[in-house]
């Protein structure tokens, strides 16, 4: 979800959407306004006519008003403009018009407010709220604060359709809290659709259908002798060809190296996906992908690299720590025997990829293709990927962790380039002959 954060004052978003209909909207004293506007202070004391498009806002609908009529206006709610307005003020204003809200965002709101011991809200903490944006102090002003959600869990609601169950579910699976489960379900629209993992995965399986007839083989393609002369996948002599250490996800070894790589990446990533957004989780997949090519040019120098390993383990590995990390708070059922099923299924792959790279080649010297991809994969998914999993709807750029991860990663992706452009001719290996 965060490549779809809405702008705070977008008449679509579902953060602001109403909980119900109302067949009029009631002018309100402007002592009763709740603001919605966008500024970064707090813009308060909307007349009549700016406070009937809030209501609308709040429904999402459009919205009007003369921003320059409002700028005008006293500014009743924070006269010193400090960008704060009292708790008291704060909880009445929700009180009597928080039906309009949704009631997951409700208890959101109202857990701010109970949470702030200093008697004051800040103004750009409710605008983050009520457009996705939510800053990493107040998450914390949630989880520290002294009330406790009343309502029942989302999970005892009933009378939901499918679709609603199937969003429920997702939100179990891969959110650890209750308020991100139900700010999460209230929010998805499924605009757009988990379509990065998708198309992934519908290419993937193109070019090993593709691959299969040409060399008419679909079990271990990579012993085929053409395989190797197939202008996607990794091979040390033809390093200088950047695209390669991208576009070798599209070549696996195998109907088994696919098979298990398309299963792991669509149970795992396609609700990471749905929950996160395709900008966050491509970002850990394409991540997991260029250190997997990295990490064979630099520890396993000689070998060629095929299968889209390194991305399904990078969102894998950074899942299951992410469920490890906040075991009491993960609801998804049965999780102990998903973790180990989970883990059966990386390992025996990690295994059948270590088997190969060992087994005696179908055409020598050059070997079999590396393991090293996959390790590549879970260092950026257990560093990058669960930092970004562990907060949701929050900004990365405010957690000191993300940078220093984010700091170590383009160091060794440096470090790898200056390495394939001087190591290879320093040390004198013997490389296989081209393809």
């Amino acid at each position: 979800m965060g490549d779809r954060l809405p702008e705070p004052h977008a008449s679509s978003s579902p953060a602001v959407a109403a909980s119900s209909e109302a067949e009029e909207i009631e002018v309100l004293d402007s002592e009763d306004v709740l603001p919605m506007a966008a500024e970064d202070h707090w813009k308060a004391l909307f007349d009549q006519r700016a406070s009937c498009s809030c209501r609308q806002a709040l429904k999402g609908e459009e919205s009007s008003w003369d921003e320059a009529q409002v700028r005008k206006q006293a500014e009743m709610f924070d006269p010193d403009n400090t960008g704060y307005i009292s708790t008291e003020k704060f909880r009445s204003l929700l009180q009597r018009h928080g039906s309009e809200l949704d009631p997951h965002k409700l208890e959101v709101l109202l857990a701010l407010a109970d949470s702030n011991s200093e008697g004051r809200i800040c103004y750009q903490d409710f605008v983050n709220l009520m457009s996705n944006k939510r800053s990493n102090s107040f998450r914390q002003a949630i989880l520290q604060g002294n009330r406790r959600l009343c309502s029942k869990a989302l999970l005892e609601e009933t009378g939901l359709s499918l679709s609603q169950r199937l969003i429920r579910h997702v939100a179990y699976e891969t959110l650890p809290r209750e308020i991100d489960r139900k700010w999460y379900y209230d929010s998805y629209t499924c605009c757009p659709p988990p379509w990065f993992m998708i198309t992934i995965t519908i290419v993937e399986v193109a070019f090993f259908l593709y691959n299969g007839v040409v060399l008419d083989r679909f079990v271990l393609q990579v012993t085929h002798p053409l395989y190797l002369k197939n202008a996607l996948l990794y091979h040390p002599q033809l390093r200088a060809q950047a695209w390669r250490y991208l576009t070798y996800i599209f070549m696996h070894a195998g109907i088994e190296h696919l098979g298990l790589n398309v299963i792991l990446q669509l149970l795992v990533g396609v609700p990471l996906e749905m929950v996160h957004g395709a900008a966050r989780i491509s970002f850990v997949y394409v991540a997991g992908v260029v250190a997997g090519s990295l990490a064979v040019s630099v520890a396993d120098m000689t070998a060629p690299v095929v299968g889209s390993s390194g991305g399904v383990y990078a969102l894998v590995s950074a899942h299951l720590a992410n469920i490890v990390m906040n075991w009491s708070g993960m609801k998804c059922q049965f999780k102990l025997l998903r973790m180990a099923v989970a883990l059966i299924c990386m390992s025996f792959e990690f295994g059948r990829a270590v088997w190969l790279r060992f087994h005696p080649s179908a055409y020598p010297p050059c070997p079999h293709p590396s393991f090293m991809a996959h390790l590549g994969g879970v260092m950026v998914g257990v560093t990058l990927g669960v930092i970004i999993l562990r907060n949701y709807e929050q900004r990365l750029q405010d957690q000191t962790l993300w940078w220093i991860f984010l700091s170590i990663y383009v160091i060794f992706v440096l470090f790898a380039i200056f390495w394939n452009i001087f190591a290879y001719s320093l040390l004198d290996l013997k490389l296989p002959p081209p393809p």
